[in-house]
């Protein structure tokens, strides 16, 4: 999709899907990987489960993230979600950002959860508290971003990095 495509990463409540939206009202190209590229599989594998819903088989179609990366079409993408094979796909990307947050906002924002999104349950709530102090599920590369901050500054810090690696990568003039 882009000249440059960056991965947005981060345990459930982070802001992912608050920052596509951002992104997109900003006018970047940004796929939410949660609704569009996500399905149960097996994360080895990418065999469709065909289980209950779970977060350890939450996983994005491998063979769509690499088509959507090579279509050049536009300037930048940013793909933002969560994904338990994240990597299989992350050395597609020119950067990873990781949405971090505490524990007391994770805490108001799992208590704001609709009953029919993940983490409304305790035992998703436990999972999640589980990996926010472990980071287990997360890139371990990638660029750590204070999603505790208004929205607006979030997405400014993205795009400040994204920018830098842009500019990096450019090389000599």
């Amino acid at each position: 999709m882009g000249l440059r495509n960056y991965l947005i990463e981060g345990v459930s409540c982070t802001g992912k899907t608050s920052v596509c939206k951002e992104l997109r009202r900003r006018g970047f190209d940004a796929i939410n990987g949660d609704t569009e590229l996500a399905y149960q599989g097996d994360p080895e594998t990418g065999e469709p489960t065909g289980h209950v819903p779970s977060h350890w088989h939450h996983i994005w179609d491998v063979d769509r993230v690499r088509a959507l990366v090579a279509d050049k079409g536009e300037r930048c993408t940013f793909f933002c979600g969560g994904s338990r094979n994240f990597s299989k796909f992350q050395d597609l990307f020119d950067g990873v950002f990781v949405l971090e947050i505490d524990l007391d906002t994770l805490n108001r924002r799992l208590d704001q959860r609709p009953e029919d999104e993940f983490g409304a349950r305790q035992s998703e709530r436990d999972l999640i508290m589980r990996l926010h102090r472990t980071k287990e599920d997360t890139p371990k590369n990638g660029i750590r971003i204070d999603a505790t901050a208004p929205l607006d500054d979030v997405v400014d810090e993205i795009l400040r990095h994204a920018k830098a690696i842009d500019s990096n990568d450019a090389g000599p003039a």
